[in-house]
């Protein structure tokens, strides 16, 4: 499923700094955001952050699952492409890595994805999460395209 100002209310404006978490929360009923108890705290085409219990999103071992990272990280980065694409686009992932620096097992973990690069059909983003301690767990670079249209 692409993002679109449709389906995230809180995408309809480029300037929108802070979501509606509510309109947010319904739009994301039954997704994965939801299963992980993702949370927006901001959202524009430059910055966007969220944050994401440990507890819940664990492997085996007890530590983060190095999915749940990647899976918050395409999250906040496709949010951030969402705003820059504007209201009349959507947005796709199309390729993205990650380097795990350090294991959490509780608390919770906050991205924050910045812009690298916004184009006219792509938008890269570098995306940083940290612990409660504020320190590196994870970094990723995300792209994506922009789609002319919805879809």
């Amino acid at each position: 499923m692409s993002l679109t100002p449709d389906n995230v209310s809180v995408m309809t404006d480029n300037r929108v700094a802070q979501p509606d978490l509510e309109a947010f929360r319904e739009a994301t009923k039954g997704t994965l955001i939801e299963r992980m108890h993702m949370e927006i705290q901001e959202v524009t085409a430059a910055r966007t952050v969220a944050t994401m219990p440990v507890l819940g999103n664990t492997q085996p071992a007890g530590l983060l699952h190095g999915g749940a990272s990647v899976a918050l990280a395409e999250t906040v980065g496709s949010f951030a492409a969402a705003q820059h694409a504007g209201p009349d686009a959507a947005v796709v992932g199309i390729e993205i890595s990650a380097t795990h620096h350090r294991a959490v097992r509780s608390g919770s973990v906050t991205a924050v994805a910045t812009a690298i690069h916004l184009g006219r059909t792509m938008a890269t983003y570098e995306i940083v999460l940290t612990d409660d301690q504020d320190k590196r767990v994870c970094t990723a670079r995300l792209t994506c395209m922009i789609l002319a249209e919805k879809r």
